[in-house]
């Protein structure tokens, strides 16, 4: 078993293709951690409506970086929020719910200041064993 960090993804780019500067996925070890998502749709802009259809455009994106790391919802054992808005915490709870139905991993919900136009950031950690 390798002890060295593998890198998923493409370094990722934000407005004007300026390159950010982390990488959307690595493994050390038996855990997976994945970078903040927001809801970027396909287009590269934030999926327009409210908390409930960025938190699934959201989780979308999380899954979809989960993949390229051979992992899904399902190994995720933390799980970080970040809301623009307490008002949305009941709406976020429900949405999130149907993502997590049965053994929710831990997690940790506060409100901040958002670097983009959005109103959600998750990240997450995943354990699935080499």
């Amino acid at each position: 078993m390798s002890k060295e960090k593998v890198i998923y993804g493409a370094v990722p780019s934000g407005a004007g293709g300026q390159r950010l500067p982390f990488s959307p996925a690595i493994r050390a070890g038996d855990f997976v951690f994945i970078s903040g998502q927001v809801a970027m749709n396909d287009k590269g802009e934030i999926e327009y409506g409210g908390i409930e259809a960025q938190t699934r455009q959201t989780f979308r994106n999380v899954e979809r970086v989960l993949g390229l790391a051979g992992c899904s919802l399902q190994d995720v054992v933390k799980v970080t929020v970040w809301l623009d808005d307490t008002r949305d915490f009941w709406t976020f709870n429900r949405v999130y719910q149907e993502y997590f139905p049965e053994n929710p991993p831990t997690r940790s919900c506060v409100q901040a200041c958002m670097m983009v136009d959005c109103k959600v950031e998750i990240e997450v950690v995943a354990y699935k064993p080499l």
